[in-house]
């Protein structure tokens, strides 16, 4: 055997189990989400690897309150720009919480009332909150601040053009705000890894991500008690056909070494029932925590 031949065939050994562990969790993914009625966009990335992993994740999907996630980001980068406070008060009206909508914010506050900016995002990213989200986007100047924050930061294949309220109302206005997995993935391994923030920002968000009491069921659903994912869901109505345009979530969910793997995984245009889109995300978590955890 000549010396070029023994290099090749050693390199054969080294990588051949981690390509064939690549392709068993490929595989795993696809049973997971093959003969859903549903629309499936996926993206595994694990942080510190630099190991990718896609399944129709270029697939452009409504993002629901997943938005919430880069709403957050653009408002901190405004707190760094020194254009807002993270302690400033923000004042709402009781007008302005409106009703028969996701609203924590209007249950604890149902007369209006005053929070730092801090709070607000924590009400919007944490808890989900819709009338939070509109008040604050309404503050900072509407949805082209953020879209023009994602732009800047280099976030393809994102688009965000209306509000809660407005998908409230019109509900086929959710599919002007868009996003795939794999982008979200990149948003997320930034916020990790790329000066988006400033570092006090950063930890910031990353603690409110992993304080989010949304979607128990998803991201979080299968995984050992205790693990922390820091992850931000999107949930739409399921219209009278029985199709609910998006169930979703992304995260970055902290392995046993204290390695990160992000996931996301948008479950769109569903004819399952609630609880198998749901498990379809846990399933892909699960998979996917299970393989990087070996």
């Amino acid at each position: 055997m000549n010396h070029i031949t023994k290099i090749l065939s050693a390199a054969v050994v080294v990588s051949s189990p981690f390509l064939f562990a690549q392709k068993d969790l490929r595989t795993s993914i696809q049973e997971i989400v093959k003969n859903k009625k549903a629309n499936i966009g996926v993206a595994v990335w694990h942080l510190e690897k630099q190991d990718t992993l896609s399944v129709n994740g270029h697939r452009h999907v409504p993002m629901q309150s997943v938005f919430k996630l880069p709403i957050g980001l653009a408002i901190l980068d405004l707190v760094d720009k020194g254009k807002f406070k993270i302690d400033q008060k923000i004042k709402f009206t009781k007008e302005e919480l409106l009703p028969n909508t996701h609203s924590p914010l209007r249950d604890a506050n149902p007369n209006g009332g005053e929070l730092t900016l801090l709070e607000m995002i924590k009400y919007t990213v944490a808890n989900s909150d819709n009338n939070g989200c509109d008040i604050l986007l309404d503050r900072i100047g509407g949805v082209d601040v953020v879209q023009k924050y994602m732009n800047r930061i280099g976030i393809k294949d994102f688009q965000i053009a209306t509000n809660e309220q407005e998908m409230h109302v019109v509900t086929e206005l959710q599919y002007q705000n868009y996003w795939n997995a794999n982008s979200a993935n990149d948003l997320l391994e930034k916020l990790y890894t790329k000066p988006i923030l400033k570092e006090a920002s950063k930890k910031e968000m990353i603690k409110i991500l992993e304080e989010t009491n949304t979607g128990v069921k998803r991201l979080k659903g299968e995984l050992p008690q205790g693990t922390l994912v820091a992850h931000k869901t999107g949930t739409s109505y399921t219209d009278a056909t029985g199709k609910t345009a998006a169930t979703n979530d992304v995260g970055v969910i902290t392995l046993p070494n204290k390695e990160h793997v992000i996931v996301s995984v948008f479950v769109s245009d569903s004819y399952e029932k609630e609880a198998t889109n749901e498990k379809i995300i846990a399933d892909i978590a699960k998979a996917s925590f299970d393989y990087y955890s070996k």
